[in-house]
């Protein structure tokens, strides 16, 4: 099933970035699209780089396999194993186009240290304070077990690395700079990906 693995891949590329940059723009005359940031080998720029290596590799391993050049792993390939894959990343693409929908003007991809956009606490912002983030990682489970080799795995787990980055390193604290109480408060009570989990003291 590498073959569906690196369709869906491509879909989510986009419908995620592609699709959603094109109504940003309709609605605000920019893409949303801030790129990578920050001195090199800073934490953000680290951050980005990470991001990149992680959805490059993502796209690759699908690829690879698909021309042999790494094995699947034995015992992976069987019918379960694949509707799992395939509910996931469908699951996974549908809530990340809810959650960046729900962001509304204020979604970016990157940080934009000169904006100071909306605090967004509505929709699935309620649950978990980066949602996209969640959804985003869910998708890329499901591919994972589409194209079940080790550059598959190692992608995913490149991609939760580089979130964490962003997140702890660069999106909350300069969420914290622009909202200061606000978000504190919104914080101390919403999960950082999952409900109830990663809530700021």
């Amino acid at each position: 099933m590498p073959v569906v693995a690196l369709a869906g891949y491509v879909v989510f590329l986009a419908l995620a970035f592609g699709l959603r940059s094109v109504l940003h723009y309709r609605a605000t005359g920019t893409t949303g699209f801030v790129g990578l940031t920050g001195r090199p080998f800073s934490v953000e720029w680290c951050a980005g780089v990470l991001f990149g290596i992680a959805v490059a590799g993502g796209v690759l391993a699908p690829i690879a396999q698909i021309l042999g050049l790494v094995p699947p792993w034995s015992g992976a390939a069987v019918a379960a194993v694949y509707a799992a894959g395939v509910v996931c990343t469908m699951v996974g693409i549908a809530g990340t186009l809810w959650a960046q929908l729900a962001m509304g003007e204020s979604w970016r991809i990157g940080v934009d240290h000169g904006a100071r956009t909306e605090l967004v606490s509505a929709g699935p912002f309620r649950w978990v304070r980066n949602p996209i983030f969640t959804w985003m990682t869910f998708a890329s489970l499901g591919l994972v077990l589409l194209a079940p080799n080790l550059l598959s795995l190692g992608s995913l787990v490149m991609l939760l690395f580089a979130l964490e980055v962003q997140v702890r390193g660069v999106e909350e604290p300069y969420l914290l700079r622009s909202h200061g109480e606000a978000y504190r408060r919104y914080a101390a009570v919403t999960g950082r990906f999952l409900p109830g989990i990663g809530r700021l003291a």
